[in-house]
């Protein structure tokens, strides 16, 4: 399957590395990115040498209205048959009895609601058009792990986008919509520096059975596979993509 991907998140990371392996298979891309434009720009410039159409889109997903732009803009490049969520938001460490209101409604705001929306429109869009689609959401292994002492916000959150993926997956399958998740592990992304945590996968390294952190292009191929019809009897998935741990 191909068409217009929208990939939330698209500049940096597994978003960007999803959408390189996506525009190798001939997808067109959508990137969607809240304040880095240069980055999700190279990107876009990266997938453009493949042939395909890509366009970048500013906004906070967040945001209901940025959303909806969002999806505007994507069909202009033609019928939306994929939505990648990707975009996700870590607060800085703190147990839960430290959190601060403020933390919990950015994490939620963007990991939930953002992913929320971003799926409700584009099932819209594939219902409306007739012709299926297919939604891969990127959890992870923090949902099933809880993250004490660290992120248990973050795992909350996570945990609600394996529940979307569940929920939804069961409500569209019979309109040719799969909808599967990824949960990644530790991964080498930019995520935790973000926060002032860029030693941490340093330090859980070894608790991985494999004995090493993945790489986005790890994630980025399970994603793809997930969104291809070699995966077309797969929905309500959630795959781990995390070294064993």
């Amino acid at each position: 399957m191909t068409g217009t991907l929208v990939i939330t998140g698209g500049g940096r990371g597994i978003g960007a590395a999803t959408a390189r392996a996506a525009a190798a298979q001939g997808w067109n891309l959508c990137l969607g990115f809240r304040s880095d434009r240069e980055s999700a720009e190279e990107v876009a410039a990266e997938c453009s040498s493949h042939g395909v159409d890509a366009i970048v889109v500013q906004g906070d997903i967040a945001m209901e209205l940025d959303v909806l732009d969002l999806f505007v803009q994507a069909e202009e490049l033609g019928p939306v048959r994929g939505l990648v969520n990707n975009a996700g938001v870590v607060s800085p460490r703190s147990t839960v009895a430290e959190r601060e209101s403020e933390d919990l409604e950015e994490v939620f705001g963007v990991n939930v609601f953002g992913a929320f929306f971003c799926a409700r429109e584009a099932v819209r869009l594939m219902l409306r058009d007739g012709e299926g689609g297919a939604i891969v959401n990127v959890s992870s292994r923090a949902a099933v792990l809880g993250s004490p002492g660290e992120y248990v916000d973050y795992a909350a959150s996570k945990a609600a986008v394996d529940a979307l993926t569940v929920g939804l997956a069961k409500e569209v399958a019979a309109d040719g919509i799969r909808v599967n998740a990824v949960r990644p592990g530790l991964i080498e992304t930019e995520i935790h520096a973000s926060v002032g945590r860029g030693d941490r996968l340093v330090e859980l390294a070894p608790t991985v059975p494999m004995g090493r952190a993945g790489t986005a292009e790890e994630v980025a191929a399970a994603i793809v596979w997930l969104l291809s019809p070699a995966a077309s009897y797969v929905t309500g998935a959630i795959l781990d993509v995390g070294g064993g741990r």
